[in-house]
């Protein structure tokens, strides 16, 4: 089992949900959705400086669909090279 953390631009959301509803995948998962913080790419905090946001997914499950997600992150960072996209995998050893 794995935890993925998403990190996505709220611009593309959208885009996201779109490419996991095309693969069948992601039918679970925990959304915060305004993320303010600072990464790779411009900042992102809601203020009129830097008014754009992110959105936070957390997703657990297991290691075949964390790949597929993992391969769809991928394509969504080529579709969109200049808005910040992250994920993060972090092995889970046990659920209570």
């Amino acid at each position: 089992m794995k935890r993925l953390e998403i990190i996505v631009n709220r611009s593309i959301e959208e885009d996201m949900f779109e490419i996991f509803k095309k693969n069948n995948i992601v039918k679970s998962y925990t959304k915060i959705p305004i993320v303010h913080g600072e990464g790779n790419s411009f900042p992102k905090m809601g203020d009129s400086i830097w008014p754009e946001e992110n959105i936070l997914m957390i997703i657990y499950t297991e290691d075949g669909e964390a790949e597929l997600i993992l391969e769809c992150i991928r394509e969504l960072k080529q579709l969109f090279p200049n808005e910040g996209v992250k994920c993060f995998e972090i092995p889970v050893d046990c659920c209570v």
